[in-house]
């Protein structure tokens, strides 16, 4: 099979695609045939050498696919061969075939092309497993997301409408911000004009954020502290802002406050069958009813997987990049 291959670590250039040895499903997996992929910055941080795939994954970059099965492997039932699919991935789903297990796979949902299908399963185990069943967003409870029009923020402003949640979202453009308003976002911050933590006291009458969803890591974890509201809980999903940083334990404590780092790739496949399993039940009915849509930006085929990385790496787009196998 034709898969995405890296010389080494390094920038985009290292990225070449190339014949490998095909996929093969193990017990409990089905393999599918890879119509398209979700590109994501674990990937970008595994292309540089700083993200390695945990123990078993496939060495190839990908972590979400859409496609259709191609063989079940021994001991799965209940799916069949063709069935239009779509699985959050360990790895490996730059390529032509991926093998993967039965509890992280989800059917291609209607209503949707299956190219699309490529940008739901990240995004939607990502913000539904932090923001609803770690973080326990509530109707009425305003929830702000840093980077709201990347895929997971345009993902997390969809589902924190539906809930009825308000929604705070911060990004570096009008455009930007007006998709995310487009969306059901209810307080814009341009960050790169205004301080997200006075916008949001102002819009909240001092309250602040009961949930905040962050990428940046430690260059917002005491502005994130100082705008969390008196019981507040910051989910941290990313590093942007780098690793290490200062907390305010007295003020953590006053407010009753908690900041969670979460993963989803390392995770044991048990637990990502229970949110696959969650996402299907509560996030796949949204999609199916037009409720609920993936936001894709660019479309690329898989030989210029290094383009797609320069356009994830630089920032402009609104929505998923995805790549077609």
């Amino acid at each position: 099979m034709r898969a995405i291959t890296m010389s080494g670590p390094g920038g985009p250039e290292v990225l070449r695609i190339g014949e490998v040895p095909d996929a093969v499903a193990g017990q409990g997996e089905v393999l599918v045939r890879v119509a398209a992929a979700g590109v994501n910055r674990a990937d970008l941080m595994q292309r540089q050498g700083h993200y390695p795939p945990p123990p078993g994954a496939s060495e190839y970059l990908g972590l979400e696919c859409s496609g259709t099965i191609a063989a079940l492997g021994p001991g799965v039932s209940g799916w069949e061969v063709g069935a239009p699919v779509c699985a959050v991935l360990a790895g490996g789903g730059y390529a032509e075939q991926v093998a993967v297990p039965i509890g992280q796979l989800l059917p291609a949902p209607s209503g949707i092309p299956l190219v699309d299908a490529a940008a739901l399963p990240e995004v939607t185990c990502t913000v539904w497993s932090n923001v609803f069943m770690t973080a326990s967003l509530q109707p009425d409870e305003l929830l702000l997301v840093h980077g709201g029009s990347s895929g997971i923020g345009t993902m997390a402003i969809q589902l924190a409408r539906e809930v009825g949640a308000r929604i705070a979202v911060t990004a570096g453009s009008a455009d930007k911000l007006e998709r995310c308003r487009e969306l059901g976002a209810d307080v814009l911050v341009n960050y790169r004009e205004q301080d997200f933590v006075e916008v949001v006291r102002a819009a909240t009458e001092g309250r602040g954020a009961d949930v905040i969803l962050d990428n940046m890591g430690a260059k917002y974890l005491a502005r994130n502290l100082e705008v969390l509201a008196v019981n507040g809980r910051q989910v941290s999903i990313g590093m942007q802002g780098g690793t290490k940083a200062e907390l305010d334990l007295g003020l953590l404590m006053r407010k009753r406050a908690a900041i969670i780092a979460t993963s989803l790739r390392a995770r044991p496949v048990a637990e990502k069958a229970a949110i696959v399993a969650a996402v299907r039940e509560h996030v796949w009915p949204l999609i199916e009813a037009g409720r609920v849509r993936p936001v894709i930006d660019t479309v690329l085929p898989l030989a210029d997987a290094a383009r797609a990385h320069q356009v994830l790496d630089g920032s402009q787009h609104i929505g998923k990049v995805l790549l077609t196998v």
